[in-house]
Protein backbone atom coordinates (compact mmCIF):
# COMPACT_ATOMS: atom_id res chain seq x y z
CA UNK A 1 0.00 0.00 0.00
CA UNK A 2 1.37 3.77 -1.09
CA UNK A 3 2.03 5.01 2.26
CA UNK A 4 1.31 8.65 0.84
CA UNK A 5 -2.33 7.60 -0.06
CA UNK A 6 -4.88 8.41 2.28
CA UNK A 7 -6.90 5.67 3.54
CA UNK A 8 -10.25 5.90 1.75
CA UNK A 9 -13.07 4.90 4.43
CA UNK A 10 -16.67 4.09 4.02
CA UNK A 11 -18.81 4.47 7.19
CA UNK A 12 -22.22 2.49 7.42
CA UNK A 13 -24.62 4.08 9.71
CA UNK A 14 -24.50 7.41 10.05
CA UNK A 15 -26.35 8.44 13.03
CA UNK A 16 -24.97 9.90 16.09
CA UNK A 17 -22.13 7.54 16.50
CA UNK A 18 -20.86 7.00 12.75
CA UNK A 19 -21.00 11.17 12.23
CA UNK A 20 -18.48 11.69 15.71
CA UNK A 21 -16.63 8.82 14.02
CA UNK A 22 -16.34 10.74 10.97
CA UNK A 23 -15.16 13.83 12.59
CA UNK A 24 -11.80 12.23 13.87
CA UNK A 25 -11.54 10.16 11.11
CA UNK A 26 -11.46 12.76 8.55
CA UNK A 27 -9.29 14.86 11.49
CA UNK A 28 -6.46 12.22 10.83
CA UNK A 29 -4.02 12.69 8.32
CA UNK A 30 -4.11 9.01 6.63
CA UNK A 31 -7.65 8.82 6.85
CA UNK A 32 -10.38 10.29 4.41
CA UNK A 33 -13.79 9.43 4.78
CA UNK A 34 -15.38 8.89 1.14
CA UNK A 35 -19.04 7.49 1.08
CA UNK A 36 -21.54 7.13 4.25
CA UNK A 37 -24.66 4.57 4.18
CA UNK A 38 -27.68 4.87 6.39
CA UNK A 39 -31.23 3.20 6.56
CA UNK A 40 -32.80 7.09 7.26
CA UNK A 41 -31.42 8.37 3.14
CA UNK A 42 -34.38 7.80 0.65
CA UNK A 43 -32.08 7.65 -1.99
CA UNK A 44 -28.64 7.10 -2.90
CA UNK A 45 -27.63 11.00 -3.17
CA UNK A 46 -24.32 12.99 -1.60
CA UNK A 47 -24.91 14.58 1.97
CA UNK A 48 -22.64 16.61 3.50
CA UNK A 49 -20.00 16.15 0.97
CA UNK A 50 -19.92 12.12 0.10
CA UNK A 51 -21.71 9.63 -1.86
CA UNK A 52 -24.69 8.62 0.57
CA UNK A 53 -26.29 5.25 0.44
CA UNK A 54 -29.48 3.51 1.51
CA UNK A 55 -27.59 0.53 2.60
CA UNK A 56 -24.15 -1.13 3.17
CA UNK A 57 -24.61 -3.33 0.25
CA UNK A 58 -24.52 -0.07 -2.25
CA UNK A 59 -22.05 1.20 -0.13
CA UNK A 60 -19.49 -1.61 -0.25
CA UNK A 61 -19.19 -0.96 -4.11
CA UNK A 62 -17.68 2.24 -3.23
CA UNK A 63 -13.37 2.33 -4.07
CA UNK A 64 -13.02 1.78 0.15
CA UNK A 65 -10.02 0.55 2.05
CA UNK A 66 -11.61 0.50 5.44
CA UNK A 67 -15.08 0.37 6.79
CA UNK A 68 -16.57 1.62 9.93
CA UNK A 69 -19.31 -0.46 10.87
CA UNK A 70 -21.60 1.95 13.04
CA UNK A 71 -24.69 -0.36 13.06
CA UNK A 72 -27.64 -2.00 15.17
CA UNK A 73 -26.79 -4.93 17.03
CA UNK A 74 -28.58 -7.67 14.62
CA UNK A 75 -26.36 -6.51 11.49
CA UNK A 76 -23.14 -5.62 12.68
CA UNK A 77 -21.51 -8.94 12.53
CA UNK A 78 -23.42 -9.81 9.07
CA UNK A 79 -21.83 -6.11 8.11
CA UNK A 80 -18.44 -6.78 9.46
CA UNK A 81 -17.95 -10.16 7.32
CA UNK A 82 -19.13 -8.85 4.38
CA UNK A 83 -16.31 -5.59 4.88
CA UNK A 84 -13.71 -8.31 5.17
CA UNK A 85 -14.58 -10.50 2.43
CA UNK A 86 -14.59 -7.80 0.47
CA UNK A 87 -10.80 -7.25 1.04
CA UNK A 88 -11.35 -4.36 3.59
CA UNK A 89 -9.79 -3.52 7.39
CA UNK A 90 -12.66 -3.04 9.09
CA UNK A 91 -13.88 -0.93 12.69
CA UNK A 92 -16.93 -2.11 14.42
CA UNK A 93 -18.69 -0.53 17.15
CA UNK A 94 -19.36 -2.52 20.20
CA UNK A 95 -21.39 -4.72 21.41
CA UNK A 96 -19.63 -7.01 18.06
CA UNK A 97 -23.53 -8.82 17.76
CA UNK A 98 -26.60 -9.77 19.98
CA UNK A 99 -24.62 -12.57 21.36
CA UNK A 100 -21.39 -14.81 21.35
CA UNK A 101 -22.42 -16.95 18.09
CA UNK A 102 -22.17 -13.38 15.97
CA UNK A 103 -18.79 -12.83 17.02
CA UNK A 104 -17.70 -16.33 16.69
CA UNK A 105 -19.20 -16.36 12.93
CA UNK A 106 -16.80 -13.01 12.72
CA UNK A 107 -13.84 -14.82 14.36
CA UNK A 108 -14.23 -17.56 11.04
CA UNK A 109 -13.86 -15.42 8.00
CA UNK A 110 -11.17 -13.20 10.12
CA UNK A 111 -9.04 -16.32 10.24
CA UNK A 112 -9.08 -16.47 6.30
CA UNK A 113 -8.53 -13.42 5.60
CA UNK A 114 -5.26 -12.60 7.94
CA UNK A 115 -3.87 -9.07 5.80
CA UNK A 116 -7.42 -7.44 7.05
CA UNK A 117 -7.16 -5.47 10.52
CA UNK A 118 -10.44 -6.10 12.52
CA UNK A 119 -10.53 -3.71 15.68
CA UNK A 120 -13.96 -3.41 18.03
CA UNK A 121 -14.78 0.27 19.92
CA UNK A 122 -14.58 -0.38 23.26
CA UNK A 123 -14.10 3.21 23.59
CA UNK A 124 -13.22 3.86 27.15
CA UNK A 125 -9.71 2.03 27.15
CA UNK A 126 -8.87 5.05 25.78
CA UNK A 127 -9.47 7.41 28.09
CA UNK A 128 -7.05 9.07 29.57
CA UNK A 129 -7.84 8.13 32.93
CA UNK A 130 -8.24 4.93 32.55
CA UNK A 131 -4.87 4.68 30.56
CA UNK A 132 -3.27 6.27 33.86
CA UNK A 133 -5.20 4.07 36.14
CA UNK A 134 -3.79 0.66 33.73
CA UNK A 135 -0.33 2.03 34.13
CA UNK A 136 -0.32 2.59 38.03
CA UNK A 137 -2.08 -0.62 38.26
CA UNK A 138 0.95 -2.68 35.90
CA UNK A 139 3.53 -0.83 37.87
CA UNK A 140 3.52 -3.14 40.66
CA UNK A 141 3.81 0.06 42.98
CA UNK A 142 0.56 -0.72 44.82
CA UNK A 143 0.55 -4.84 44.55
CA UNK A 144 -1.42 -7.09 43.11
CA UNK A 145 -5.46 -6.09 42.23
CA UNK A 146 -7.23 -7.99 45.51
CA UNK A 147 -11.08 -7.10 44.07
CA UNK A 148 -13.25 -4.41 42.22
CA UNK A 149 -16.70 -2.79 42.26
CA UNK A 150 -18.31 -1.24 39.37
CA UNK A 151 -21.58 0.37 38.62
CA UNK A 152 -22.17 1.85 35.28
CA UNK A 153 -25.46 3.56 34.96
CA UNK A 154 -28.01 5.82 33.36
CA UNK A 155 -31.67 6.83 33.85
CA UNK A 156 -33.70 5.14 30.73
CA UNK A 157 -32.66 3.23 27.41
CA UNK A 158 -34.81 5.49 25.47
CA UNK A 159 -33.31 9.20 24.45
CA UNK A 160 -35.23 12.27 26.02
CA UNK A 161 -38.00 13.02 23.28
CA UNK A 162 -38.21 9.93 21.53
CA UNK A 163 -41.24 7.39 21.77
CA UNK A 164 -39.24 4.27 20.88
CA UNK A 165 -35.60 3.09 20.09
CA UNK A 166 -33.91 0.11 18.79
CA UNK A 167 -32.53 -0.64 21.72
CA UNK A 168 -35.45 -1.73 23.73
CA UNK A 169 -35.61 -4.88 20.86
CA UNK A 170 -34.64 -7.46 21.92
CA UNK A 171 -34.71 -8.78 18.36
CA UNK A 172 -32.33 -6.59 17.24
CA UNK A 173 -30.38 -5.56 20.56
CA UNK A 174 -30.08 -8.93 21.62
CA UNK A 175 -29.81 -7.58 25.55
CA UNK A 176 -30.42 -4.35 27.39
CA UNK A 177 -28.00 -2.15 29.75
CA UNK A 178 -25.53 -5.09 30.23
CA UNK A 179 -25.06 -5.37 26.57
CA UNK A 180 -25.45 -2.07 25.58
CA UNK A 181 -23.38 0.03 27.91
CA UNK A 182 -22.23 -1.74 31.04
CA UNK A 183 -20.29 -3.82 28.53
CA UNK A 184 -17.63 -1.02 28.74
CA UNK A 185 -17.36 -2.24 32.18
CA UNK A 186 -17.48 -5.48 31.79
CA UNK A 187 -14.65 -5.12 29.68
CA UNK A 188 -12.59 -2.66 31.84
CA UNK A 189 -12.91 -5.22 34.57
CA UNK A 190 -11.40 -7.93 32.63
CA UNK A 191 -8.69 -5.30 31.77
CA UNK A 192 -7.82 -4.67 35.53
CA UNK A 193 -8.71 -8.11 36.41
CA UNK A 194 -8.37 -11.05 34.21
CA UNK A 195 -10.66 -13.39 32.92
CA UNK A 196 -13.94 -14.79 34.78
CA UNK A 197 -15.33 -17.95 34.63
CA UNK A 198 -16.45 -17.85 38.37
CA UNK A 199 -19.92 -15.76 37.96
CA UNK A 200 -23.14 -15.68 40.43
CA UNK A 201 -25.65 -12.75 39.34
CA UNK A 202 -29.27 -11.47 39.24
CA UNK A 203 -30.59 -10.17 36.63
CA UNK A 204 -33.97 -8.38 36.02
CA UNK A 205 -36.42 -6.12 34.06
CA UNK A 206 -38.72 -5.14 37.10
CA UNK A 207 -39.11 -1.35 36.40
CA UNK A 208 -39.35 -0.33 32.83
CA UNK A 209 -41.05 -3.99 31.77
CA UNK A 210 -38.77 -4.06 28.18
CA UNK A 211 -37.75 -7.40 27.04
CA UNK A 212 -34.19 -6.91 27.91
CA UNK A 213 -32.86 -6.29 31.04
CA UNK A 214 -32.56 -3.04 33.25
CA UNK A 215 -30.51 -4.19 35.86
CA UNK A 216 -27.60 -7.03 36.32
CA UNK A 217 -25.77 -7.40 39.56
CA UNK A 218 -22.76 -9.34 39.02
CA UNK A 219 -20.70 -11.40 41.54
CA UNK A 220 -17.81 -12.89 39.96
CA UNK A 221 -14.36 -14.41 41.30
CA UNK A 222 -11.46 -14.62 38.17
CA UNK A 223 -9.27 -17.46 37.82
CA UNK A 224 -6.22 -15.74 39.77
CA UNK A 225 -8.62 -14.67 42.60
CA UNK A 226 -9.73 -11.50 41.60
CA UNK A 227 -13.34 -10.22 42.87
CA UNK A 228 -15.57 -8.19 41.28
CA UNK A 229 -18.91 -6.39 41.64
CA UNK A 230 -20.99 -4.98 38.75
CA UNK A 231 -23.86 -2.86 38.39
CA UNK A 232 -25.17 -2.29 35.29
CA UNK A 233 -28.42 0.08 35.65
CA UNK A 234 -30.85 1.45 33.18
CA UNK A 235 -32.30 3.02 36.90
CA UNK A 236 -29.85 5.36 38.18
CA UNK A 237 -31.61 8.79 37.88
CA UNK A 238 -28.04 10.32 38.25
CA UNK A 239 -25.69 9.02 35.43
CA UNK A 240 -23.11 7.23 37.62
CA UNK A 241 -19.68 5.77 36.06
CA UNK A 242 -17.48 4.05 39.01
CA UNK A 243 -15.24 1.52 39.18
CA UNK A 244 -12.88 0.85 42.41
CA UNK A 245 -10.00 -1.02 42.45
CA UNK A 246 -8.38 -1.97 45.56
CA UNK A 247 -4.58 -3.58 45.40
CA UNK A 248 -2.26 -4.89 48.21
CA UNK A 249 -0.60 -1.70 49.28
CA UNK A 250 -3.47 0.83 48.10
CA UNK A 251 -6.44 1.86 46.15
CA UNK A 252 -7.49 3.17 42.24
CA UNK A 253 -10.85 4.88 41.62
CA UNK A 254 -11.92 5.97 38.82
CA UNK A 255 -15.41 8.28 39.03
CA UNK A 256 -16.96 9.83 35.90
CA UNK A 257 -16.53 9.60 32.46
CA UNK A 258 -15.97 12.77 29.60
CA UNK A 259 -18.97 11.23 27.26
CA UNK A 260 -20.76 12.79 24.52
CA UNK A 261 -23.52 13.64 26.80
CA UNK A 262 -21.59 15.13 29.59
CA UNK A 263 -23.77 13.67 31.95
CA UNK A 264 -21.61 11.55 33.76
CA UNK A 265 -19.38 14.12 36.11
CA UNK A 266 -16.09 14.97 35.91
CA UNK A 267 -13.61 12.24 34.95
CA UNK A 268 -10.93 11.62 37.89
CA UNK A 269 -8.50 8.97 39.08
CA UNK A 270 -7.55 8.74 42.58
CA UNK A 271 -4.80 6.78 44.13
CA UNK A 272 -4.65 6.48 47.73
CA UNK A 273 -1.21 4.79 48.81
CA UNK A 274 -1.98 2.44 52.21
CA UNK A 275 -0.05 3.13 55.43
CA UNK A 276 0.30 0.85 58.53
CA UNK A 277 -0.14 4.25 60.14
CA UNK A 278 -2.87 5.88 58.14
CA UNK A 279 -6.22 4.91 60.75
CA UNK A 280 -8.01 4.19 57.18
CA UNK A 281 -7.49 7.59 55.66
CA UNK A 282 -4.60 7.01 53.37
CA UNK A 283 -2.73 9.79 51.69
CA UNK A 284 -4.99 10.18 48.10
CA UNK A 285 -3.66 12.13 44.76
CA UNK A 286 -7.04 13.41 42.72
CA UNK A 287 -6.29 13.90 39.17
CA UNK A 288 -8.86 15.67 36.99
CA UNK A 289 -9.58 15.15 33.58
CA UNK A 290 -10.88 17.98 31.34
CA UNK A 291 -10.48 16.68 27.75
CA UNK A 292 -11.52 13.75 26.03
CA UNK A 293 -8.74 12.47 23.93
CA UNK A 294 -10.11 8.87 23.45
CA UNK A 295 -11.80 8.77 20.09
CA UNK A 296 -9.14 10.27 18.62
CA UNK A 297 -5.78 8.22 20.07
CA UNK A 298 -8.66 5.08 19.26
CA UNK A 299 -8.66 5.88 15.77
CA UNK A 300 -4.94 6.95 14.93
CA UNK A 301 -4.13 3.81 17.10
CA UNK A 302 -6.27 1.73 14.30
CA UNK A 303 -4.74 3.68 11.42
CA UNK A 304 -1.22 2.92 12.50
CA UNK A 305 -1.96 -1.16 12.88
CA UNK A 306 -2.92 -0.67 9.10
CA UNK A 307 -0.25 1.47 7.78
CA UNK A 308 2.47 -0.70 10.31
CA UNK A 309 0.79 -3.92 9.99
CA UNK A 310 0.94 -4.21 13.85
CA UNK A 311 -1.27 -6.78 15.78
CA UNK A 312 -4.70 -4.99 17.48
CA UNK A 313 -3.97 -4.49 20.80
CA UNK A 314 -6.62 -2.99 22.26
CA UNK A 315 -10.56 -4.15 20.94
CA UNK A 316 -9.29 -7.12 18.94
CA UNK A 317 -11.60 -9.90 18.12
CA UNK A 318 -10.05 -12.16 20.73
CA UNK A 319 -11.43 -9.26 23.35
CA UNK A 320 -14.46 -8.93 21.84
CA UNK A 321 -15.08 -12.60 22.21
CA UNK A 322 -14.04 -13.04 26.00
CA UNK A 323 -16.54 -9.52 26.58
CA UNK A 324 -18.79 -11.21 25.29
CA UNK A 325 -18.64 -14.40 26.49
CA UNK A 326 -18.49 -12.79 30.28
CA UNK A 327 -21.48 -10.71 29.83
CA UNK A 328 -23.25 -14.24 28.53
CA UNK A 329 -21.59 -15.73 31.63
CA UNK A 330 -23.83 -13.24 34.00
CA UNK A 331 -26.60 -13.40 32.16
CA UNK A 332 -26.53 -17.36 32.14
CA UNK A 333 -25.38 -17.48 36.01
CA UNK A 334 -29.23 -16.20 36.78
CA UNK A 335 -31.73 -18.75 35.85
CA UNK A 336 -34.40 -17.38 35.91
CA UNK A 337 -33.34 -15.18 33.28
CA UNK A 338 -31.28 -18.09 31.63
CA UNK A 339 -34.16 -20.39 31.26
CA UNK A 340 -36.95 -17.09 30.49
CA UNK A 341 -34.60 -16.09 27.60
CA UNK A 342 -33.67 -19.67 26.87
CA UNK A 343 -30.16 -18.46 26.69
CA UNK A 344 -26.66 -20.57 26.68
CA UNK A 345 -23.22 -18.95 27.09
CA UNK A 346 -22.10 -20.17 23.38
CA UNK A 347 -25.18 -18.46 21.70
Amino acid sequence: MNEKKQLRVGIAGYGVVGARRRKFIDLHPDLKTVAICDKRFSSAGQYEGVPAHTNYQQLLEEDLDVLFVCLTNDIAAEVTIAGLRKGLHVFCEKPPGRNVADILRVIEVESSHPKQKLKYGFNHRYHDSVKDALRMAQSGELGNVINMRGVYGKSRFISYGQKSDWRIQREIAGGGILLDQGIHMVDLIRLFGGEFHDVRSIVSNDYWGHDIEDNAYALMRSDNGVVAMLHSTATQWRHLFSLEIALQRGAINLAGILSGSKSYGAETLTVAWAAEDDAGNPKEQTTHYNTDPSWENEIAEFSDAIRNDKKIINGSSDDALRTMQLVYRIYCADSQWRDRWNLTENI
